[in-house]
């Protein structure tokens, strides 16, 4: 097959299409989108929330499939400041959270999240548990004899014409990945191989790149800078979200 990095161990892709390929291969998973859907299951699942990722956008399916499961909606950040609810920033979740089930829309994060749902592991990394979720990753590829893909999520273009692929490639997702794909045991592809490199080489202004990337300085304008700070902390967190039916535990 054309495009394909089938032949290698460790594997990078981007977006909708890179999990839907995984899927396909049968690849354990790990997700990554580092402003927010990563970082915000990360830290709501070490407060002992339950997110139950669905695919975007926040319709009346999706918050008849909450009220059915008896959960309450994460919205988006300017939604939640008119519903009063939690949202897709990671701050937003607290230990009063524990034992609460939440439904997670997001264009990105989610939606990667819901087309690779049945691959054998599909587990969720970003910075703050980068080197937590590359063991459990390292073991469950031992255990489960299958390949290891990285998702890069990247970001949606909000004005894409329709003749426009939407993908926005997001260098967060791209540096986030690297680090995980750093310490991955097994061969690497090109692909993967070159991210690493890019996260060699910016590793030791990692925050600072984060803080003025696209998606960065979005956030930081809408008032969000905190958001930014929180999600470029490495190795924040020992947490490794692995869906479990539909679900996100802690391994």
């Amino acid at each position: 097959m054309f495009f394909d990095q089938s032949p290698f161990e460790v594997k990078l892709e981007w977006g909708q299409k890179g999990a839907r390929i995984a899927s396909d291969r049968g690849d354990i998973v790990i997700i990554v989108d580092v402003l927010s859907f990563s970082s915000t299951v990360v830290t709501a699942v070490e407060y002992g929330a339950e997110i139950y990722p669905y695919p975007p956008p926040i319709n009346d399916d999706a918050k008849a499939y909450a009220d059915r499961i008896g959960a309450k909606m994460v919205w988006g950040r300017a939604e939640s400041i008119k519903y009063d609810g939690h949202s897709l920033s990671p701050l937003s979740f607290t230990a009063s959270d524990k034992g609460q089930k939440f439904i997670m829309c997001s264009l990105n994060g989610a939606a990667c999240s819901r087309i690779a749902s049945k691959v054998p592991a599909l587990l969720v990394g970003c910075p703050l548990n980068a080197t937590a979720v590359v063991n459990k990753a390292n073991y469950l590829r031992t255990k489960l004899k299958s390949d290891i893909t990285v998702i890069a999520c990247g970001e949606k273009w909000p004005d894409a014409a329709d003749s426009e692929y939407q993908l926005r490639p997001g260098i967060e997702d791209y540096l986030g990945a690297g680090m995980i794909l750093a310490k991955l045991n097994g061969s690497k592809s090109s692909e993967a191989e070159v991210c690493i490199g890019a996260y060699e080489y910016s590793k030791n202004k990692l925050a600072e790149l984060i803080w003025d990337s696209t998606s960065g300085r979005e956030l930081r304008e809408r008032g969000y800078g905190q958001d930014v700070i929180h999600c470029s902390q490495v190795d924040y967190s020992a947490i490794v979200p692995v869906l479990c039916g539909d679900s996100f535990a802690n391994a």
